[in-house]
């Protein structure tokens, strides 16, 4: 079987092609997806995506959804895994009505259900406001936290803010001395071309940026961050995710377990399942369909 894995990450396996916007594991190709997914026709029997479609637009994701339909054979299964709105919406409820019975520990949970609601949507820095929740001493809700997100969360816990990656890096830049920074990286760039190349160039069209720009640069690096993919752009539950794989010609939409599917010895590529069975992300959605 041909497998396709799209918007992989770290989460890879030999047995697939495995496709991201930036390739960071040997193997890995680098391709932005909201272009389209580099294949032919019928090329795939099985296409797979893990949190992937909630960091585009609605459009985007419904392009995205056609481009699947696009590379996979006739019979071919497409398997989605994303956020669970209806999941989160719930547990929102529940721990709302705890918190405001007064019990202590669903307080803690009111705070990071609202966190997985929003934070990802509104945040305008990596991280976000997860990343200060993870840099307190200690996690009051550690174990509520760890059932919803899995790995992922245990990560953060330990890793706090170094877990995330940085933006784009202009920390070279002197926001105090704009001007000055400016001056020498021209200098540097003409004394010392080979050895400081790419990066003075880049420098001094910050400082050139900071100059022009004024207060209103801080409004750009907050439009960059939001463009650079980590943010969520929707949400899906069972309903809204069935309707728009419908749209576009897939049948036999039904939602999974972590560790069921549709491809044979699908546990055994552990995409969705941790090696001791355990779910990877806990908190999502899973759903698959079949291309007729």
């Amino acid at each position: 079987m041909k497998l396709l894995n799209l918007g992989c990450g770290k989460r890879i396996h030999t047995d697939w092609t495995n496709i991201d916007f930036v390739s960071t594991l040997d193997g890995v190709i680098a391709h932005n997806l909201t272009q389209g997914i580099p294949f032919p026709d019928n090329s795939f029997d099985v296409v797979y995506h893990s949190h992937v479609l909630e960091h585009f637009s609605q459009d985007t994701a419904k392009f995205f959804i056609a481009e699947c339909y696009r590379v996979l054979r006739p019979q071919g299964v497409l398997r989605i895994a994303i956020p669970d709105l209806e999941q989160i919406a719930k547990t929102y409820l529940h721990a709302l009505d705890g918190a405001n019975a007064g019990a202590e520990d669903w307080t803690a949970n009111y705070d990071w259900i609202l966190l997985e609601m929003y934070d990802q949507t509104v945040r305008n820095c990596p991280g976000g406001e997860m990343v200060k929740y993870f840099q307190r001493e200690t996690v009051p809700n550690e174990q509520f936290v760890l059932e919803r997100c899995g790995v992922e969360a245990k990560k953060m816990i330990q890793g706090g803010y170094h877990h995330w990656e940085k933006t784009v890096s202009t920390e070279s830049v002197d926001s105090k001395n704009p001007v000055e920074q400016l001056v020498k990286s021209i200098y540097r760039t003409i004394r010392y071309p080979t050895t400081y190349g790419r990066n003075v160039l880049n420098n001094g069209r910050e400082s050139i940026l900071k100059v022009l720009l004024g207060s209103e640069y801080d409004n750009l690096q907050i439009g960059r961050f939001r463009q650079r993919g980590e943010i969520h752009q929707w949400m899906y539950d069972r309903y809204s995710l069935r309707v728009i794989l419908e749209s576009n010609g897939f049948s036999d939409v039904v939602p999974r377990l972590a560790s069921e599917s549709y491809i044979p010895d699908w546990k055994s590529f552990n995409l969705d399942t941790e090696p001791d069975g355990s779910t990877y992300k806990p908190d999502s959605l899973y759903m698959e369909a079949i291309k007729q």
